[in-house]
Formats: C-alpha cells, structure tokens, sequence
C-alpha cells in the first residue's frame, strides 16, 4: 500500500492515539463478529437470535408492554428502511453492501481528475460537503490497514470471502452520526431500535453521496458502514474521540450518541490527529455502564490484552466486552440495546452551557468532582416518548 506525503503510516501514531499493540496483532475476521457468528455458530446461534432477526421483518415482534408494542416495532423498523434497501440490492451475490461488503458505487470515477493544490482546503471542502449531506461530524485518517477486516463474509453459505478494494487507497473519511437524545433515552425498548436504524439509513445516504461527490472529481471513494473495517480506531485516528469503557467512541461534541461511517479515497487529503481531551481517565473512574449493564458484559477493571470469545480483536489492549452476552441479550428482547450509552455521564445536550461546564470538570484533574456531580437520569418511559410526539 502507498501512503500520502502528508502522513506516517500506521504504527508511528499509535501512542497519540492511546493503541498499545502487541506484534503478534491480526487483523480481524468479520466472520467472527457476533453479529455474523448468530448466523452459523450454534454457540450464539439460537431461537431467540432467529427471532431477533425475524422481528426486523414484524414476522416476530413480542408484547412486552411499554416500548415493546406493534407501534414501537413498527417505527424501528421504518427506521431502518432505505439502510435494508441499500444493504438488500445484490444479496444475491453473497454481499450485504454496508454490513458484510462494501456499499457498491453508482457513479462512475469522473475520467478527469480535479487537480488539487492544497490538501488542507481539500480537506476543509470534503467535511463541509459531508456535514451539507447530514454528517454530525467529519475526521479524515490515514488508511492504516490493520482495520481492515482479514476477509469479509460471503451471505449466501456464512464463508470468509476476500476483502478486496482498489490499488492505491491512501485515506478514511470519517463520518460521524447523532443519534436521536429523546429515543436513546428510552433503552432498552424496541422504540429506542428506531435511534439506530435512522442513523444507519441517514449514513448509507450522506456516505453514498459524499464518496459519489469524490467520485465526480476523478478520485476513487468507496462508501462503508460496518463493512471492510473496524471504523472505532479509525475515528480515534481521525480525531474525533476517544475509547470508552462502554466499547465507543466518546466525542466532545455528542459524547456517546453516535454511529460512523467511512469513505475509503485515494484523493490527496490532509490528516487530522489523534486528540485525547481526558475522556479515557475519565473512564478509569468511571463503571457507570458497566454497573448498569444487566448481563455484566462489560468490563470493570483496566483495559487489557486479549478478550473473553473469539468476537474480540486479539493483540490489543482496551477495555473489551463480553460480545457473547450483550447478543444474547439484544436477542432476548428482540432489539438493540444500548443501556450503556444511555447511562454514560457524557451522553448530555451540550449546546446548554452547564453541560460545557460539566464536561470541562469532567476532562480535568477535578474528574472525581465531576463523577460524583453526575446524576444518572431516570430512563424515560416510551409511552412519555410518545406523548410528546403526539402532543399530549
């Protein structure tokens, strides 16, 4: 792989980015993601991951009272629409585009190139079109290829197919995407499910047209979701945020509350770099999510090396989940559920200026202060998220 001038590749940027890496690291096979794993190991896979499945299609949506109704499922899953469309167009041939393969480009790279003089305004340019399409926030990072995945996942039979991209891909777009504060509020509730899927169809839509954008000025630009790599340490790269103990990245902006996406380009771009405002020490202090996680899937002590199943990226040390019992019990409720971001003492509104305040306690030596200052908010009920809707 060649790199832009602009960077050092990979490993030179690891400790300001927080990564302690061993040298026996592996790139990870998404094969062994839980989520893929629910579909051919019978160690994850069971009646209520079938059932899990299905209740995406409303052929299985339990009454189990509030947020759990037929109106619940059903915004969940509207939620999730133009994500299943994009993601449905070529099952045939073995590819979920933006989960299991790459989202598949609908314009061709325009046969001349816009000639590019200064990487830095490129740069400035490629977020501004990003946050004009929707995007929340925008990082862009070297492509360090130990995020890619070793091999994706081929649909139709569950085996590893190759994870092929075009020659000379030298940088991530990083797109950042809020999640609805009112629903996240409401976990874990099939009503909350609608957060994440308005967010995964929001992200096809602005990745698609960001990289078509690329694509019309002659570069290369392939649109990704949860696919070809692990887009976590790639954010981090990219500048917007750091690890947390609750397995996500923690943004100054929106503090949990987002899913990412990314664009893969071989347009010449300037790098952002790696910031660590404190969110980590934070952390360390911090077992909010892990007190409030009902299966005690996440972790309380330090990070470390290594991980509890073969859903865990091996080589390197950070805080790791128990990817085996936080599925089983998304499949027990039929939905995602997302308590720890929820419950996170940084999932606040922080255009309010005493949320600032807070945070700015919370990103300083003070952090103890700050944590015992946080109040963990009630959940709100989903019938009360519905009412407001209404009106009433």
């Amino acid at each position: 792989m060649s790199w832009p001038s602009n960077t050092s590749p990979q490993r030179d940027g690891d400790a300001d980015a927080g990564f302690e890496i061993t040298d026996d690291f592996k790139p990870f096979t998404q094969r062994n993601d839980v989520f893929t794993r629910a579909f051919w190991d019978a160690r994850v896979r069971n009646k209520n991951t079938d059932a899990f499945f299905a209740s995406y299609r409303m052929e299985a949506t339990p009454r189990r009272g509030d947020g759990f109704s037929q109106r619940d499922f059903a915004l969940r899953n509207a939620a999730w629409l133009i994500s299943d469309v994009v993601s449905d167009r070529n099952a045939a041939l073995g590819e979920r585009e933006g989960f299991q393969a790459p989202i598949r480009a609908d314009t061709p790279v325009a046969p001349e190139q816009l000639a590019i003089e200064d990487i830095t305004e490129m740069s400035r340019e490629i977020k501004q079109i990003a946050t004009f399409f929707g995007a929340s926030l925008c990082g862009i990072t070297d492509l360090d290829d130990r995020w890619l995945y070793e091999s994706r996942v081929d649909t139709r039979d569950m085996s590893d197919a190759p994870n092929t991209l075009p020659e000379g891909l030298t940088s991530v777009i990083v797109l950042g995407h809020e999640m609805d504060e009112g629903l996240v509020e409401t976990y874990p509730s099939a009503l909350a499910g609608a957060a994440t899927g308005r967010e995964y169809s929001h992200e096809a839509a602005i990745v698609m047209q960001t990289a078509a954008y690329i694509r019309n000025l002659g570069y290369e630009a392939v649109a990704s979701m949860n696919d070809t790599g692990l887009v976590i340490p790639l954010a981090i790269k990219a500048g917007l945020g750091e690890y947390g103990r609750n397995q996500m990245v923690l943004t100054p902006e929106f503090g949990p509350r987002l899913r990412f996406s990314k664009i893969l380009t071989n347009m010449p771009l300037a790098h952002d770099a790696p910031k660590r405002p404190g969110f980590a020490r934070f952390c360390d202090i911090c077992t909010r999510c892990a007190d409030a996680c009902p299966v005690k899937a996440l972790p309380f002590g330090a990070p470390e090396f290594g991980g509890k199943n073969q859903s865990a990226i091996q080589g390197v040390k950070k805080w790791t989940s128990d990817a085996e019992k936080c599925f089983g019990f998304w499949a027990k409720l039929s939905s995602d559920c997302a308590i720890c971001m929820r419950v996170c003492p940084f999932n606040r509104d922080f255009s309010k200026w005493y949320n600032r305040a807070w945070r700015g306690l919370a990103l300083s030596r003070f952090r103890r202060l700050a944590l015992r200052l946080a109040k963990t908010p009630a959940r709100l009920k989903p019938v009360d998220w519905w009412a407001k809707v209404r009106g009433t």
